[in-house]
């Protein structure tokens, strides 16, 4: 080993966050803004690619957030800015955007912030206000951790508050049934106005976890439960690793897997692949590889993993709703889920990658109870159950790993359950 140590990617303190903020807004704008309003990213601990199957996902919110100075206009015109493009504003208008592909398509991250606006219009709440906003993200982009997903939950909640809407509530006191409508409209701007056919896990988590816990989604009806999750009070961490592996939902992999998962659906004469029980799934799978076409062993392994990716999600909430420590052989079992999760993503769905491949095996090699990829993969980040004092050891043999397979070196991360989207200043 050597003697470099791992970079870890610091959150901003709120404090630091709504300053930064601000300070970006006044250059540019020259005004004050109304208040600062954020949106973490988000880790999933299990339960991947399952959100579009209608099935069961488990993520935190991280501490790592994007932070949206914001300030009501009283015309139609949206100006965005962020560090990077302070040079040159994006301007806009709401009577003239539209989604990806027509005439009024929002180029690249503002589309992830004027949509929310778009959507919410086509929701009901017409002729809202444009507003000048300045953004400034420490959720690290292409890692997989929803960096996305925390634009479009920051503007949400900031919309939310500064046209009156009354659907989000506080952080400290949320309105969940009004963040589950704002999940909706979250989730439509990123499919219809990115144009990533995303399901609605990443939004939920940014709006509708709870500090301390992570977040039992159950994707088919948007239902929740918050499963107590303080890994600090069991002497353990979960470390992300961001791969630094180019990451994109919008190539086509991703879109080409939900579109098998739904053809999958369509020949089993179901709706969803949730409604595939995990003791019927061999019989299914017998169905399927009996299907004429050259698409057939893909539509056994995209749908074995989906239901068993399902039924791992539900014992491992089970294993942390049980009320007895974290260690021992619950421990065991628990890193022995991850591990199985990874492997089927590996070889079933296909949608890991050679950094994220070593980035697991180092870990587990490290002493790493358990390690999988986390988010839509083709890239992005892992994570790895680490007993609290061995984070860093298990990050220095990751780079480690990294440097001799000749990959850029990756960034790490603490994951510690954090508060919901909601207004700092």
């Amino acid at each position: 080993m050597t003697n470099d140590a791992p970079v870890f990617a610091p959150a901003l303190s709120p404090k630091e966050g709504a300053e930064a903020a601000t300070a970006l807004f006044r250059e540019v704008f020259e005004a004050e803004p109304d208040g600062v309003w954020y949106a973490p990213g988000r880790v999933n601990i299990i339960g991947e690619h399952t959100d579009y199957n209608g099935g069961l996902a488990l993520p935190i919110a991280l501490p790592h957030r994007a932070h949206l100075a914001l300030r009501r206009r009283k015309d139609r015109v949206v100006r965005l800015v962020s560090p990077q493009t302070r040079e040159k504003v994006d301007v806009m208008d709401l009577d003239t955007i539209g989604p990806k592909g027509t005439p009024g398509e929002v180029a690249h991250w503002a589309s992830y912030i004027a949509g929310v606006a778009w959507s919410l219009e086509r929701d009901g709440f017409e002729n809202l206000p444009g507003f000048d906003a300045a953004l400034v993200s420490c959720v690290p982009l292409g890692g997989g951790l929803s960096s996305s997903a925390a634009l479009e939950c920051s503007a949400a909640v900031a919309i939310d508050e500064v046209a009156h809407l009354g659907l989000a509530g506080t952080a400290q006191e949320p309105d969940d049934a009004g963040r589950a409508r704002l999940v909706a409209n979250c989730v439509r701007t990123e499919n219809e106005m990115a144009g990533a056919p995303t399901g609605g896990m990443d939004q939920s988590a940014s709006l509708r976890c709870r500090e301390g816990h992570a977040l039992e989604l159950d994707c088919r009806d948007g239902s929740v439960t918050h499963v107590p999750f303080d890994l600090a009070a069991e002497g353990l961490a979960l470390l992300v690793i961001d791969t630094k592996a180019k990451h994109s939902l919008d190539d086509g992999q991703y879109g080409a897997r939900r579109a098998a998962c739904e053809r999958a659906a369509e020949i089993l004469g179901v709706e969803l692949l949730a409604d595939i029980a995990i003791e019927d799934l061999p019989g299914a799978l017998d169905r399927l590889s009996a299907t004429d076409g050259d698409d057939a062993d893909e539509l056994v392994k995209r749908t074995r993993h989906v239901v068993t990716e399902i039924d791992r999600t539900r014992r491992l909430v089970a294993l942390l709703q049980d009320g007895r420590p974290l260690r021992g052989e619950k421990l065991a079992e628990a890193g022995r889920l991850m591990d199985a999760s990874h492997e089927s993503l590996r070889m079933d769905y296909e949608c890991t990658c050679p950094e994220l491949d070593v980035a697991v095996e180092a870990a587990r090699a490290a002493g790493a109870h358990g390690a999988r990829m986390t988010g839509g993969g083709f890239g992005g980040s892992a994570i790895a159950l680490v007993d609290a004092d061995a984070g860093h050891d298990v990050a220095r043999a990751v780079a480690d790993a990294y440097r001799r397979e000749g990959f850029n070196p990756p960034a790490f991360l603490d994951a510690v359950p954090a508060a919901p989207a909601g207004r700092l200043a």
